[in-house]
């Protein structure tokens, strides 16, 4: 069962203080793990609706906790890290993170990606698998998509891949994940595959292909899709 707690998996005491504090304000209902073993307890004893993860922990490395997770959890996963390397970006998203905040941080910036992240959740746990935003619907049960209320024709892999990004709007998936899931795991280094038939669907979809207001990029990462 998902509890109405966020989990904060933070050791540098002045960090974790600071975010307690913040997240309180917020009106949400934080509770601290400053290893992976208090964690892997708090995990034990209740679901999270989400969780926000240092990387650099005494007893290991927060990407072991983001696997262990995601054998078992959807619940959002908000990485925040000193740790700045594009690499270490994509090695958490690849594992099974939602988002990725590097240190220093914005307060205003975390909160809103934490309201991002639990808007996807709700959305998803929907019973109609809509997704829509602004002029565009996607039904995902149906394998229907909508802009401005007419039927948009789509081919079979770039409606592959829009459903796949709908799947968990607002979710950063990285071009190694897109590419498996797409074309298949042969196909992981292919990013121009990528690349073309992202912009072909944005064609498609957006107004100004080159301003997209729904498939967002993430710069050297991945894309997702809008959520409001």
């Amino acid at each position: 069962m998902i509890s109405d707690y966020i989990l904060v998996v933070e050791d540098d005491t002045q960090i974790a203080h600071f975010l307690i504090a913040s997240l309180s304000a917020a009106k949400h209902q934080p509770r601290l793990a400053k290893t992976l073993e208090e964690a892997n307890k708090c995990l034990a004893e209740n679901t999270p609706k989400l969780m926000i993860l240092d990387l650099g922990l005494p007893d290991g490395d927060g990407k072991d906790l983001i696997r262990q997770v995601r054998k078992r959890y959807d619940f959002p996963i908000i990485v925040l890290s000193a740790r700045q390397e594009e690499q270490e970006k994509i090695v958490a998203l690849n594992e099974g993170a939602d988002d990725y905040l590097s240190k220093p941080f914005n307060v205003e910036e975390l909160l809103a990606r934490i309201n991002v992240c639990l808007r996807r959740t709700q959305k998803m746990s929907m019973r109609d698998q809509c997704y829509q935003y602004k002029d565009l619907l996607i039904d995902v049960s149906a394998g229907l998509v909508k802009l401005e209320g007419n039927e948009i024709h789509l081919s079979p892999i770039e409606h592959k891949l829009l459903m796949f990004l709908a799947t968990r709007p607002g979710k950063i998936f990285t071009q190694r994940q897109l590419l498996s899931e797409i074309w298949g795991s042969e196909y992981v280094d292919d990013t121009h595959y990528l690349r073309i038939h992202m912009g072909r669907l944005r064609a498609k979809i957006e107004k100004v292909s080159a301003e997209p207001e729904y498939l967002l990029t993430e710069l050297g990462i991945g894309y997702r899709l809008a959520i409001s």
